[in-house]
């Protein structure tokens, strides 16, 4: 064997030029310095990281507890540590984009093919490696808590999704510093990732990322599933359930039917590059149109997987911030299971312009018009919610305030997109890329914000500072209104979408009020990071231990803050909706249990970090041809497998002498304390007990 065959073994089709710092020092163009600063900022990142746990001697106790932990609720906030990582990212490419859009007249500072690179990796980073695990992670927190269960279904499970959603952000954050990633957007579609077309590692990155994360939203899906359907309370039945349970319930379903088209796509898609496949070719029996309905087959829905947990968090947080039970609550359930099903029933209008016939087209028209009706429903009955109520104006109720507004405007557009002779017009202009961004954002993210704040208290025992929360959230809603209403009009006005520049000087005052737009973006994600370091900080004077900060009316904010292991230390008997509000009201929140028991609890596993790393060598191999590395990890996933099927004991026991000692301590601490007012909420007097205030009505 020579020299040259015995290194292609070895390392594949890597060579220096995959390092995107060399390029750039041998050719410095402006394009090619951005690729090596983005690709220096994750290796310094990543050194910075392992530094700081060095010094500060965390290793083991990362390892301990959280690495290794099968704890739902660690591992839910680990998805959403994943997903805040990766949003960094995302937004600064956002940024970049909009950027190279208001320099476009003069051809900007990016060549074609990176900014085709950027939106491809923007759109699969928001959308798998931002949007998903922040669900998946915020899922995994709170909705055994609210169902009154000690962890989910198969707890060693949940480790390995989330160590296979980990993987498929780690290979995008490698594309960065190994290769380039796709250029074929964030769907991917053939031909542009085809090997005649595009025969470099970018979209096998792509497809080998995307396929492993969705396998663990599948696995993920199938485990809330089973929880909610048998770790329920004693007592409490499907219409007793909180409204967020609800949609993660059809959002749950919607991952065991929707995620299965993706993996079908994108493993096909590997076929055609890998052995020479024609699925997707226009020779030799292919079709690409395969791959555009089984990709939409996913990715509708996909979009009401991501918008109906959001539904769920705002109705928790407008009942709880309105001091009054949520309106219509059977019409939203409803309304959700409806969402749910039309969800599967419209994904032809991503494809008006390709050809099909009027009747089609007039079909899934009007299917994609009907499915507003649901959402309408749900609006009307939020703002049924706050009439009357006894509204605080906290940080998840600036963010709900802000979604209400924003989002009904990306409904009318989606709505106005429903009609195929409407998009047929606009369908490759930046009108559509604006109602995207109009539904995803005020709808998907800001939901998940207004979670993350209203949650963090009880996920960390302390409250975060209420000042800079609600300076983040005007910079992201003022900020989304700068950067993304203005795509309406450049819309309107025949800018295409995906393009790097232009010749028209009228779209250059428009792009730079979305480049101003985009600035106040990053200074939305600037003083969310700067909210987190201050309320860590100052956590002294922001604790709450007692567990109920916000007067809340559902079984999570019935336990001390941060919840034990085993979550309760008495299983609760649930008679009713809204179980704890009701039992404050007679007087019985916090009832002194007869006994205790002792607790059965899974032991912590390896088998999630195994599989993370033997996954992230896994498709390192795929995408650079290293095949003696693509079966050895293969071969180390599927030992560890069966290895650990045959160890014994996987569960500990927690004495009943320990889980009474602790809440019996919990218990003694609120009989001590004084309850405090809604207008003493976000003070330092807030350990998080709640005087019972009913407004009038309220019922």
């Amino acid at each position: 064997m020579s020299g040259t065959s015995s290194l292609h073994w070895l390392i594949g089709r890597l060579d220096l030029s995959s390092l995107p710092i060399l390029p750039a020092l041998a050719n410095p163009t402006p394009s090619e310095i951005v690729a090596a600063v983005a690709a220096l900022m994750v290796i310094l990142g990543g050194l910075g990281v392992a530094v700081l746990i060095t010094w500060r001697g965390w290793w083991t106790s990362l390892w301990r507890d959280w690495l290794t932990s099968t704890d739902h609720k660690r591992i839910g906030i680990m998805y959403i540590v994943l997903a805040l990582v990766m949003m960094v990212r995302g937004v600064l490419e956002g940024v970049v984009m909009r950027a190279q859009q208001a320099a476009g007249l003069d051809g900007g500072f990016l060549s074609d093919g990176h900014f085709a690179e950027l939106f491809s990796t923007h759109g699969t980073i928001m959308i798998f490696f931002v949007a998903m695990p922040f669900i998946a992670g915020l899922i995994n927190y709170v909705m055994p808590l609210q169902i009154g269960a000690r962890d989910v279904s198969f707890p060693m499970l949940n480790q390995v999704s989330l160590a296979l959603t980990a993987i498929g952000a780690a290979l995008v954050m490698i594309s960065l510093v190994l290769g380039k990633f796709s250029t074929g957007g964030w769907p991917a579609y053939p031909p542009y990732t085809g090997i005649a077309f595009n025969p470099g590692e970018g979209p096998d990155y792509w497809i080998w990322s995307v396929a492993i994360a969705g396998l663990g939203s599948t696995l993920s899906g199938l485990n809330f599933v089973v929880t909610i359907f048998k770790e329920r309370a004693p007592g409490m039945k499907l219409f007793d359930m909180p409204l967020f349970t609800w949609t993660v319930l059809c959002t749950a379903i919607i991952m065991v039917f929707a995620m299965p088209p993706l993996t079908v796509a994108t493993l096909t898609l590997a076929l055609d590059r890998y052995l020479d496949f024609h699925f997707y070719t226009n020779d030799l029996g292919g079709n690409m149109m395969n791959y555009v309905n089984l990709f939409w087959l996913f990715g509708h829905p996909e979009v009401y997987l991501l918008i109906l947990p959001a539904f769920g968090i705002f109705s928790e947080v407008i009942s709880t911030f309105s001091g009054k039970c949520l309106y219509g609550y059977k019409s939203l359930v409803y309304a959700t299971m409806v969402i749910s099903v039309l969800s599967f029933t419209v994904w032809l209008h991503h494809f008006f312009t390709m050809g099909q016939s009027a009747h089609v087209n007039a079909a899934f028209g009007v299917a994609s018009m009907f499915i507003a009706v649901p959402t309408g429903v749900k609006v009307y009955d939020w703002m049924a919610t706050m009439f009357r109520g006894r509204i605080r104006l906290t940080v998840p109720m600036i963010y709900a305030t802000g979604f209400l507004t924003l989002f009904v405007i990306g409904g009318l557009t989606g709505v106005m997109l429903a009609n195929p002779t409407i998009s047929y017009q606009v369908h490759n202009t930046l009108f559509l890329v604006a109602h995207f961004h109009n539904v995803i954002i005020p709808g998907v993210l800001f939901g998940l914000l207004a979670g993350y704040h209203y949650w963090f208290p009880k996920a960390f025992g302390f409250r975060l500072n209420e000042r800079w929360g609600a300076i983040s959230a005007l910079f992201w809603i003022t900020g989304f209104a700068f950067t993304f209403f203005p795509l309406y009009v450049l819309g309107l006005m025949g800018m295409p979408r995906r393009s790097a520049s232009y010749v028209d000087p009228s779209f250059e005052p428009l792009t730079w009020v979305a480049m101003f737009g985009a600035a106040l973006i990053f200074c939305a994600l600037a003083t969310l990071l700067i909210q987190l370091r201050v309320s860590i900080r100052d956590r002294a004077q922001t604790q709450v231990p007692l567990g109920d900060p916000w007067d809340g009316r559902t079984l999570e904010w019935s336990i001390p803050s941060p919840p034990p292991e085993y979550n309760f230390a008495i299983v609760p008997r649930v008679v009713g909706r809204d179980a704890f509000a009701e039992a404050k009201e007679r007087g019985q929140g916090y009832p002194k249990p007869a006994g205790y028991e002792d607790i059965e609890m899974p032991r912590n596993t390896m088998l999630g970090m195994v599989v993370l790393i033997g996954g992230t060598a896994l498709g390192l191999a795929l995408v650079w041809y290293i095949w003696w590395l693509a079966v050895l990890s293969l071969v180390v996933m599927i030992g560890a497998f069966i290895a650990k099927s045959f160890v014994p004991e996987p569960h500990r026991i927690i004495p009943a002498t320990e889980v009474a000692a602790a809440h019996e301590a919990w218990l003694a601490a609120i009989a001590k304390a004084s309850p405090v007012t809604r207008a003493q909420e976000t003070s330092a007097e807030n350990r998080g007990l709640a005087a019972l205030e009913m407004p009038e009505g309220a019922a």
